[in-house]
């Protein structure tokens, strides 16, 4: 498989996320094709028309991170909204949230 070779990664809306989904008659849970090598999620998130103002950042494979991330094949991904009680410092830190920030 080359680089640009497409492969599915899991994405889910949690919270306020899923509700803004469900009320457009979208879905929560989707399965997307990203490059083998990869894509940001703050793009995974700009093409599922997500509010990208809205969103404090991702977990991706149980790990909370920010919106510059790198999703990969096979990863699972979950948005989380600003304000959702498990994406709170004292549950599990903003270093990677940090570290991962992008600019919308």
């Amino acid at each position: 498989m080359d680089s640009t070779t497409p492969a599915a990664v899991t994405v889910r809306m949690i919270a306020l996320l899923h509700t803004y989904r469900r009320e457009r008659g979208l879905p929560v849970l989707v399965s997307l094709e990203v490059p083998e090598n990869g894509t940001r999620a703050i793009d995974i998130a700009r093409d599922l028309g997500l509010p990208i103002e809205r969103i404090e950042g991702l977990f991706l494979n149980g790990r909370l991170l920010g919106l510059g991330a790198m999703v990969m094949p096979g990863d699972r991904v979950a948005f989380v909204p600003q304000g959702t009680p498990a994406s709170h410092p004292a549950f599990f830190g903003r270093a990677g949230i940090e570290e991962y920030a992008v600019s919308a």
